[in-house]
């Protein structure tokens, strides 16, 4: 089948109803597929550019949503229509879901008559879709990430190129490309870095563009290790290095010996040996993990390890001196990417010195206390008194350096204001749902705004409980009424310890950078 001559592709991870559909369709005169999981589907979809996607919402490796929202970010699939197929009677009344959703006890033959009459008014209006026939697949990372693309492409054993483009603004660009043969990564580069090291580093990446290109792999096969064995070792090297964010040397300090080689021990790991004569040679610890062949992680662990045993010594850059009070808040690797978040968000050369992040709240208390625990915080300045409930204003600005800052702006969450929501949320780094005990209350008071949020593009959603003494809180009691993502992205907040309280905030503001 050609690209363009496909006119349905039914994803659905029930097999016999899957089947019937398409019997129905197939009675109705329309070309039809089946794709049992997220992954076949996508590939599917961006090769044959189906004209209709009937999609189960709980597909799968990826879910019904998510995948109609990586298709209509490519231009080959935006115009894409869906149908959604439930299996619970709720996901009927989501209302984050955009497209139609068919209720559970699908009867095959209604949606057979909802596809046709779908592809008959886009016909009347729109004519015929062109017919591309390029194999490739393009979208950003922030919509599918490196590592779920690979996993994509092992599982439906594709060769060919994956090009990753970074644009940092004022014309920088940061380019990768990983090649893959058979389903398998057999070579990675970027700049002059290749091999495992230059794909552990591309799994970093979380904004920028994607693209693959199916052709046949002639250059040297650099990477020998298991695919699944790199993707673990990478996702995990990952969680480690967030966790250690704070502790990690900056890439734009500089680092240098303590102590004479000569009293060096005998015996030195491989990786201690690389660093410290890489150290010979530059002095920037961004320059050491380059030059070094181990991942750019471990790397950094070591240099760390060398500097609590006193034995390396770090000087911050003179230009990215910042003030003492700011610098314990917010690493310069976190000050860094929000600058080059800024970049990417203000095109053409625009200014831009602060960001935004928007705080809803499921009471005055809730807004309250999180404004009383935001003082606390170095760099922080009160804007005003606290707002009300109905109030769309500021409510603190806070210091990441000199130059640039992040506003937190309070949005009311009552549904009266439901047409404010994607108007307040634009260009805001993140969404701070703020909730009190009993959370699972809270969660449903918040809950239309949420999902309003969460529908938007790049939304990016966390919730966080501020508890007195003797309240508590957990991530199982708000999930199922809030969209999060994940478990990491709910905090728990116990005023009565202020302490802990304070090192929890910085946890969700060192998140919710870029």
């Amino acid at each position: 089948m050609s690209a363009g001559t496909l006119q349905v592709l039914i994803a659905d991870g029930d097999g016999d109803r899957a089947r019937r559909i398409a019997e129905a369709c197939a009675a109705r005169g329309l070309a039809c597929q089946v794709a049992a999981h997220g992954g076949s589907a996508l590939e599917l979809a961006l090769d044959e550019l189906p004209r209709v996607l009937v999609s189960q919402v709980d597909l799968p490796l990826i879910d019904g949503p998510r995948l109609a929202s990586i298709l209509r970010t490519n231009p080959r699939t935006r115009a894409l229509h869906v149908l959604y197929l439930a299996d619970r009677g709720e996901q009927a009344d989501r209302s984050d879901l955009a497209d139609r959703v068919l209720p559970a006890a699908i009867d095959p033959e209604v949606v057979a008559g909802c596809v046709q009459a779908t592809l008959a008014g886009r016909s009347a209006g729109e004519g015929e879709a062109p017919a591309v026939d390029t194999g490739g697949v393009e979208g950003e990372l922030s919509q599918l990430a490196l590592a779920d693309l690979l996993q994509l492409f092992q599982v439906n054993r594709r060769t060919g190129i994956v090009e990753l483009v970074q644009d940092l603004g004022r014309g920088r660009r940061r380019e990768g490309s990983v090649l893959l043969s058979d389903g398998s990564v057999v070579a990675a580069r970027v700049g002059a870095i290749r091999g495992e090291k230059a794909l552990y580093r591309m799994l970093t990446w979380d904004r920028g563009s994607f693209a693959f290109r199916p052709q046949a792999v002639d250059a040297e096969f650099e990477i020998r290790t298991p695919t699944r064995t790199l993707l673990r070792e990478g996702m995990r090297q990952l969680r480690e290095w967030e966790q250690l964010a704070v502790e990690l040397p900056p890439l734009g300090a500089r680092a240098g010996l303590r102590i004479a080689r000569s009293a060096l021990p005998s015996v030195i790991h491989p990786l201690t040996q690389e660093v410290l004569l890489a150290l010979e040679h530059g002095s920037r610890v961004g320059d050491v993990v380059d030059r070094c062949s181990f991942p750019d992680y471990q790397v950094l662990r070591t240099l760390h390890t060398l500097v609590e045993r006193g034995m390396v010594e770090l000087r911050p850059e003179p230009e990215a001196v910042v003030p003492a009070s700011d610098a314990r808040l917010f690493t310069s690797s976190g000050t860094a990417r929000l600058r080059e978040w800024l970049d990417l968000e203000r095109p053409g050369g625009l200014a831009a010195h602060r960001a935004k992040v928007l705080v809803l709240a499921s009471s005055e208390q809730a807004t309250r206390r999180f404004a009383e625990l935001l003082a606390t915080l170095p760099g922080v300045e009160p804007l005003g008194s606290e707002p009300a409930t109905d109030d769309l204003a500021p409510l603190a600005r806070l210091a990441v350096d000199e130059q640039v800052g992040l506003d937190i702006v309070h949005c009311p969450a009552d549904p009266r204001f439901a047409a404010l929501w994607p108007l307040a949320a634009h260009g805001a780094l993140a969404c701070l749902l703020l909730l009190e005990a009993p959370a699972g209350r809270s969660a449903a008071a918040l809950r239309p705004a949420a999902r309003a949020l969460a529908a938007l593009p790049r939304a990016r959603l966390l919730a966080v409980a501020l508890l007195g003494a003797g309240e508590r809180a957990t991530a199982e009691e708000v999930d199922g009424h809030l969209p999060l993502l994940s478990r990491d992205a709910f905090a728990a907040l116990r005023l009565d310890a202020p302490a802990e309280a304070e090192a929890r905030l910085r946890e969700v503001l060192a998140r919710v950078l870029p």
